[in-house]
């Protein structure tokens, strides 16, 4: 099988994953990092640009899912998942510093 049967799953599922954070910082008001902060992922960036952020990453995620994971098939549902649980680990561990710094 073609590489892309294994990563578009699992990049959906980074995509998805990563929509939730910015989005509840973003509608909520609240500054949090985003890649385009300054220092880059460190600095806090607007509630407005976390929202736009969100949108960005839902949509890559939705397009990611409709190409790539099938739901039928258990492979391309285990790493779909395994992409929500990797980045959600990352993420959280990231994050629990960010008011340290």
């Amino acid at each position: 099988m073609h590489i892309s049967y294994y990563l578009g799953p699992l990049w959906a599922g980074l995509f998805l994953a990563n929509t939730v954070p910015h989005f509840v910082h973003g509608i909520s008001g609240d500054r949090f990092p985003t890649p385009f902060s300054k220092p880059r992922g460190k600095g806090l960036s607007s509630p407005t640009l976390n929202v736009a952020w969100a949108l960005v990453n839902l949509v890559a995620g939705y397009l990611l899912f409709r190409w790539r994971v099938f739901v039928d098939d258990i492979t391309s549902l285990v790493f779909f998942f395994m992409g929500i649980a990797v980045i959600s680990i990352l993420l959280s561990r990231r994050f629990a510093t960010k008011e340290k710094e």
